[in-house]
């Protein structure tokens, strides 16, 4: 994998976490989560990126991910052979 996708990966996943703990902490506490350290950057991924990917639809969504080389890509290891019960 290409580091710029893991990059983007690591990051859209860390910021794409946080946002739903906060929701998830105004939902069901009535207060926003414990507060982040703000880093450089955090303008666009929880202003523009977050908001942006959750309005997008599910296809588009799916598309993204299967175009970006991850290991989403993986496959599926075959199941070993089952041994006889005893």
């Amino acid at each position: 994998m290409s580091r710029f996708s893991e990059w983007l990966r690591r990051n859209s996943e860390r910021y794409l976490l946080e946002a739903a703990q906060e929701q998830l902490a105004r939902r069901y506490l009535g207060r926003p989560g414990p507060a982040h350290r703000p880093g450089p950057g955090d303008l666009f991924w929880r202003r523009l990126f977050v908001p942006v990917y959750r309005r997008l639809p599910w296809r588009l969504r799916q598309a993204v991910i299967l175009a970006l080389p991850g290991s989403h890509r993986r496959r599926w290891q075959g199941r070993s052979p089952s041994r006889p019960s005893v």
